[in-house]
């Protein structure tokens, strides 16, 4: 680099005779010299950063201590202000992206911690003691010492949930704990994981199943090491957990449900509206938007509810809707069956509307039943194993709260053209970093999910009224979500205000609406992502067809949304609008 910029300078004073010209030349040499000098700092820093986010805990689960999550927030805050340095002007287009991505996973690290986060690791769908219980799906097992490292890491298991239960107890004393109302039951998904036969534990699942690379003797002892290691330390954690929670932590939640009852709660829940929206808006904004989107679909809603010939309102639709039989499974089977043959016929229509299709397959399966009585219906389980497929999870808990109506917009959501094309198509991407592959913005994710399910009326799925009354509700859901989050966490509504709201605008079971809205009040504007999301996406859609006209084709916009893997809004917006450019 010092050599090339000599050399310039020696070709500026050369060329005295023709100044303007090679002024100018110097000029665009010296800023393409710039140019890169930032371009190889930028990605010099972002492989760093990613390397030490991503690096694998093989042998051991983090360390959650004082001391470790100080350190790791110093450094965290180190690189951001680094990455501010970086002129962005100076990169290209792809690079941009680049940065946008690792600093849009890097700030949130360093939010989370300024504004205490890990006084609250759990919501009303789970916590550590569950997502721990992912561990034994997610890793791999290629070799004895694999097997090895996982026993090992099982034997951190005790310490790390320790630590976590001391940060649950300064949360208590500090005012950070989750609503009461909303975690009610709670200690049952605790309990759903203690066993008294330690094969019988979750986390004994990859020794059910000898690998041909290992030899029966060393097998057995492997098996008992495993037996020995949860039997001793994980069975014992959970009881530890279990007892506080259920001595502790609930009997002293707090009574509020709006994140601005927290300490810095609306500097907080403004920071997340940021965070899971990528947008600048207000709560006051979003909820107006929320109470348009509703009325515009409570007006649709009507006209398909005149077209079933039913004799009644809104109101009588709806409880019809949630207590006949003939809408619920009677099995679990007959359910997943049928979100299967919608999957599959989806599948049969994708090549008219996508040129790019991903190589990874994905399945169908139930939500675990250590977690499905306070998860929501369905959703969709990814991996970035290329030795795994992605899963849709359907929940099958409480099968007469499961309307089969609802079932072709869940499943194009989930499965495809939603989030498991979207997931595929990034983990598939050439020639980006890592982190292009693997960060998932809710904005746009979300946003995707609900547009595939708007994308199944041109596919021919809804021909059913019911069941595009049940596409219908579940957009509103969504467009009630918009009111209901930022009606709790800025705006003082209660719980029961909330419930409501829901209840009295969807053909949601009462259960769902209950469960949904114990998550959004533990989970503060995740669910706005998916509205807001989806609103842009037809924006961009509705100009793309405006300004291309018979030009416009939907395969190509599609793989347009899509190519460049999960990102903010506005960098999906430009991105667009180059698009129908170059067009």
């Amino acid at each position: 680099m010092r050599k090339t910029v000599i050399a310039l300078a020696m070709l500026s004073l050369a060329g005295c005779a023709s100044q303007p010209a090679n002024t100018t030349a110097s000029t665009t040499n010296n800023n393409a010299v710039v140019a890169s000098s930032q371009s190889e700092q930028f990605t010099e820093l972002a492989d760093k950063i990613w390397q030490a986010l991503s690096a694998p805990h093989k042998t051991a689960l983090p360390d959650m201590s004082a001391d470790a999550l100080e350190q790791r927030y110093q450094r965290n805050k180190a690189w951001l202000e680094q990455l501010n340095t970086i002129d962005t002007t100076q990169l290209d287009k792809q690079q941009k992206i680049n940065h946008a991505m690792i600093h849009y996973t890097l700030k949130n690290h360093v939010d989370e911690y300024r504004f205490k986060a890990h006084l609250m690791p759990l919501t009303a769908e789970g916590s550590f003691h569950s997502s721990l219980a992912f561990m034994p799906g997610y890793t791999q097992f290629n070799s004895e010492q694999d097997y090895r490292d996982y026993v090992a890491k099982l034997g951190t298991i005790n310490r790390y949930m320790e630590q976590q239960t001391a940060w649950l107890r300064q949360a208590i004393e500090q005012g950070y704990t989750q609503p009461k109302a909303a975690m009610a039951g709670f200690e049952e998904s605790i309990l759903a994981y203690i066993v008294q036969d330690a094969s019988d534990s979750v986390y004994y699942d990859p020794f059910n199943q000898q690998p041909k690379f290992i030899d029966d003797q060393t097998w057995q002892q492997l098996q008992q090491q495993a037996r020995q290691v949860i039997d001793e330390q994980v069975m014992p954690a959970y009881d530890d957990y279990f007892t506080f929670m259920v001595s502790e932590y609930l009997p002293n939640a707090r009574e509020s449900v709006g994140a601005s009852e927290l300490p810095e709660g609306n500097a907080f829940y403004k920071n997340r509206i940021e965070h899971y929206t990528t947008t600048d808006l207000s709560a006051d904004e979003i909820h107006n938007i929320g109470l348009q989107e509703v009325a515009r679909i409570r007006a649709e809603m009507l006209r398909v509810i005149e077209q079933t010939g039913f004799d009644g309102d809104f109101d009588a639709f709806v409880n019809f809707l949630r207590t006949d039989e003939q809408f619920y499974p009677e099995t679990a089977e007959e359910l997943l069956q049928y979100a299967a043959w919608i999957a599959k016929k989806m599948d049969g229509e994708l090549p008219k509307f996508f040129k790019t299709l991903p190589r990874k397959p994905y399945g169908i399966a139930p939500v675990p039943e250590e977690i499905a009585p306070k998860y929501t219906t369905g959703r969709y389980s990814g991996t970035n194993r290329d030795d795994r497929a992605g899963f849709y999870w359907v929940n099958t808990y409480a099968l007469d709260r499961r309307p089969m109506y609802q079932m072709e917009a869940l499943t194009l959501h989930e499965a495809v053209p939603g989030h498991h094309l979207q997931n595929a198509i990034a983990g598939e991407l050439e020639g980006v970093p890592e982190y292009r592959q693997q960060t998932y913005i809710s904005a746009f994710g979300e946003g995707w999910g609900l547009y595939s399910e708007y994308l199944g009326l041109e596919a021919g799925f809804y021909q059913d009224p019911y069941s595009n009354f049940g596409r219908l509700s579940y957009e509103m859901w969504r467009a009630a979500r918009l009111v209901v989050d930022t009606g709790m966490h800025a705006k003082g509504w209660s719980r029961e205000r909330a419930i409501d709201f829901m209840a009295s605008n969807t053909a949601l079971s009462l259960h769902n609406v209950k469960t949904e809205i114990d998550r959004y009040i533990t989970w503060p504007a995740q669910a706005l992502s998916y509205k807001l999301g989806e609103l842009t996406i037809k924006r961009l859609r509705a100009k793309a067809e405006s300004e291309l006209g018979a030009d416009f084709d939907i395969r190509e916009f599609h793989d347009a949304i899509l190519e460049n893997g999960s990102v903010p809004l506005d960098i999906l917006e430009a991105h667009i609008n180059d698009w129908i450019k170059q067009q």
